[in-house]
């Protein structure tokens, strides 16, 4: 079945990361990065099925033509950052609809990424792909690399989309990070779902996290990429242990928590029975304790009937309840 999956992380320099190795490692290629003079070189990888480069329509020709080459547009972005903790680039990963065939894969990620060099006018480094041969067959999957700055005929230019600070968001009436994200997402579930049914298939992925759209259930845990190699090559990590026992924690917690509240509800109709029987005989055994009170006093009948709280419903009831008794009835009657 098709699954919404995107991540969208940033290729910080604060965490060790290279932008030059990352463009490498997803194009498949040589890039040497010139700032440090290490060569990065993934030309051995052979599940890179299409890689190109998006730029916004009014560069390209011959304004974007130096945005075109893969280690000159990354050795750029890395010299245009001079803070050691900077943000070289913003990198959206989605999961390809396996039931689409190749190049329909291929058009719907293309579109995403023409969108988003348009939406941020960034330079985006896309890189399709395929399944691995030890993993899963249907972990189809793009890359979709995004210049932190706006690209321009010069050079870069200013910081663009979630990149952009707080403060120049407010100043253009940008909604807020968050609010950006989560328009992205959207925009990925229904160029998918476009994608989906012109292909003439039913199937339909939703952006919306699972307690948003109703669903009880955990969702399955994400194993970093690290730990699966490690996984893979028969070793243990200790970091995916953590994270599957926490999931597994979660699962009980939860079927613990529907267990019980499943329990009240069914408990919940026979205990509100049970409280209507004890109002019922709390409530009969008061009037009858009054009748018997008064009854020992010596009260007339007709005043223990007023002071019953039940009263009658119907008019000759009412009346009835009214009417003199017989023996009075028979009195009058003599006299007359």
């Amino acid at each position: 079945m098709a699954i919404f999956r995107m991540q969208i992380k940033s290729i910080s320099r604060g965490a060790g990361r290279s932008v030059t190795a990352a463009a490498a490692y997803r194009a498949g290629e040589r890039i040497r990065d010139q700032r440090t003079g290490v060569l990065h070189n993934y030309s051995r990888r052979t599940d890179v099925s299409h890689k190109e480069i998006m730029l916004p329509s009014a560069l390209q020709g011959a304004g974007g033509a130096w945005a075109e080459d893969r280690a000159r547009l990354w050795n750029t972005a890395e010299h245009a950052e001079r803070r050691s903790n900077a943000r070289l680039a913003r990198e959206y990963q989605v999961a390809l609809p396996a039931e689409l065939s190749a190049g329909q894969r291929l058009q719907l990620a293309r579109t995403f990424a023409r969108e988003l060099a348009e939406r941020y006018n960034v330079a985006v480094d896309l890189a399709v792909h395929a399944p691995q041969a030890a993993g899963d067959p249907r972990n189809h999957h793009a890359h979709l690399l995004a210049s932190s700055r706006e690209v321009t005929a010069a050079g870069f230019g200013a910081k663009a989309g979630l990149d952009m600070s707080s403060d120049e968001r407010r100043r253009r009436g940008l909604p807020a990070g968050i609010a950006e994200i989560k328009a992205v997402r959207e925009r990925w579930a229904v160029l998918s779902n476009d994608a989906l049914a012109a292909a003439g298939l039913e199937l339909r992925i939703c952006h919306l996290s699972l307690r948003s759209q109703g669903i009880d259930r955990e969702p399955t845990p994400q194993i970093p990429f690290a730990a699966f190699q490690m996984e893979r090559r028969g070793q243990r990590s200790e970091i995916a242990d953590r994270i599957r026992a926490r999931y597994r924690v979660r699962v009980q917690a939860r079927l613990a928590r529907a267990s019980e509240q499943s329990s009240a509800q069914a408990a919940s109709p026979q205990a509100n029975l049970e409280q209507i029987r004890r109002q019922a005989r709390e409530g009969w055994l008061q009037l009858r304790s009054q009748e018997l009170q008064q009854a020992d006093a010596g009260q007339p009948q007709a005043d223990i009937k007023e002071s019953s709280p039940f009263e009658p419903h119907s008019l000759a009831e009412q009346q009835r309840a009214s009417a003199p008794p017989e023996s009075e009835l028979a009195d009058r009657d003599l006299a007359l």
